[in-house]
C-alpha cells in the first residue's frame, strides 16, 4: 500500500480523536454528554478506508437533520477478534462485522438483542463483497482457480478462520469448489482442501495483515482476498498485481448491527440507529461501491459494472445451512478446518 494506506492499517481510521485498532473503546467513546454525541463502530479489518469517508458523511447528513454534531471513533481487527472484544467489554454502540455469525456471538453473550438480522435491509448486510485471487503481474504461477492453488511450489497467503471473518469466507468458497470438483465426496473434498492449506506460508490473523504480507512484504504467490482488498492493491500499485476471479466464489454479506445494551447505557441509541440506517442511502451505496464493495441497491450496483465482474458463478452462505450450521460444522473448535490443518 501507500504510506497514507499502510498509516491507515496501522492506526483506525475515524472522524473522532479516539481511535483504537484491537477494539478496545476509547474513554470518551459511546457518551452523549456535551454538544457532540460520540458513538464506536467496532469493525473489521478491510472497512478503514470506507468508514473514514462514510463518517464523514454521516456527520454531515445527522447535523443537517437533527442539529446535532456526531463524532465516530473506528476501530478495526479480525472480525472474530472483534466480536469478542465487544463481549469482553469494549464499549460499541454499533458493530459492522465480516459475518453474521460474529454478531449472533454477541447476542449469545446478551449483548444484542434477537432478530438483530432483520433490523435493517438485506440481512443487515448493507454491502456485500466476494472471494477473488490476487496475484503479482505475469501469473507466473499461472493461477486461474482454486486447484491451481493446490499445486506444488504456490505460496498461497490467506488470513486465520480463527480470528477472521474473511478466512471463514475464504474456506467456503474453496469447499463449495471442492464440493462441485468431487461431487459431494466428502473425504476428497477434505483432501482438496488440506492441500491447499498445506500451502499457505503466513496465515495472518486478519485481511487487512493478509494483504500486508502479500503486498508490502512480497512474500506469497497468491493471495486469497476480499474482492475490495485486491482491488484496492490493484488501485494503490497500478501494473503490479492482476486479480483472477475463480470459477466460482461467494456472496460475502458482512453485517452491522447496534449493540443495543451499550447503547441504552450510552444513551446512543437514536443515533447508532441512524448511522446503520443511513448506510441504505444513495450516498452511502454509491461511497461503498467507490471503496470497492458491491452496493446491496440493485440499481447502483449496475452503475458499478465496469468495477465488478457481476456475472461470477457465487454461492452463498444458505448452501452451508446458514452460519450458525457453517460455524458448527467448520470452524469450531475440532471441526473441519481443525481436521484438516
Amino acid at each position: 500500500m501507500t504510506a497514507a494506506l499502510l498509516a491507515g492499517s496501522l492506526t483506525a481510521c475515524g472522524s473522532s480523536s479516539g481511535t483504537s485498532d484491537d477494539g478496545s473503546a476509547a474513554a470518551e467513546s459511546g457518551s452523549a454528554d456535551g454538544d457532540t454525541i460520540t458513538i464506536t463502530n467496532v469493525s473489521y479489518d478491510p472497512t478503514r478506508e470506507f468508514y473514514e469517508a462514510y463518517n464523514e458523511i454521516f456527520a454531515e447528513y445527522y447535523a443537517e437533520e437533527t442539529g446535532q454534531s456526531v463524532e465516530v471513533v473506528q476501530s478495526h481487527g479480525g472480525s472474530g477478534s472483534q466480536a469478542r472484544s465487544v463481549i469482553e467489554g469494549s464499549d460499541a454502540d454499533v458493530v459492522t462485522l465480516a459475518l453474521a455469525h460474529d454478531i449472533t456471538l454477541i447476542e449469545e453473550a446478551g449483548l444484542i438483542e434477537e432478530g438483530w438480522i432483520e433490523e435493517f435491509e438485506e440481512n443487515s448486510s448493507p454491502y456485500t463483497s466476494t472471494i477473488v485471487f490476487l496475484v503479482r503481474s505475469g501469473n507466473e504461477k499461472g493461477i486461474e482457480d482454486w486447484d491451481d492453488l493446490t499445486a506444488e511450489g504456490v505460496d498461497v497467503i490467506t488470513p486465520d478462520p480463527k480470528s477472521s471473518g474473511g478466512a471463514c469466507w475464504n474456506f467456503l468458497a474453496a469447499w463449495y469448489y471442492a464440493d462441485l470438483l468431487y461431487d459431494g465426496d466428502e473425504d476428497q473434498m477434505k483432501s482438496f482442501v488440506s492441500d491447499l492449506y498445506d500451502n499457505v506460508l503466513v496465515m495472518d490473523s486478519g485481511a487487512r495483515g493478509a494483504t500486508t504480507t502479500f503486498v508490502e512484504n512480497g512474500q506469497g504467490d497468491v493471495l486469497i482476498a476480499w474482492e475490495n482488498e485486491a482491488l484496492l492493491a490493484m488501485e494503490e500499485y497500478p501494473g503490479e498485481y492482476e486479480i483472477v476471479t475463480p470459477s466460482v466464489s461467494i456472496k460475502a454479506e458482512p453485517s452491522v448491527a447496534v449493540v443495543d445494551e451499550n447503547v441504552d447505557d450510552n444513551g446512543t441509541r437514536e443515533v447508532a440507529q441512524a448511522y446503520l440506517e443511513y448506510l441504505y442511502s444513495d450516498e452511502a451505496q454509491t461511497l461503498a461501491g467507490e471503496n470497492y464493495y458491491r452496493p446491496s441497491n440493485e440499481e447502483i450496483l449496475e452503475t458499478f459494472s465496469d468495477t465488478f465482474d457481476l456475472s461470477v458463478n457465487l454461492c452463498t452462505i444458505d448452501d452451508f445451512g446458514g452460519w450458525d450450521q457453517a460455524y458448527e460444522d467448520f470452524f469450531q473448535d475440532g471441526a473441519i478446518f481443525d481436521e484438516i490443518y
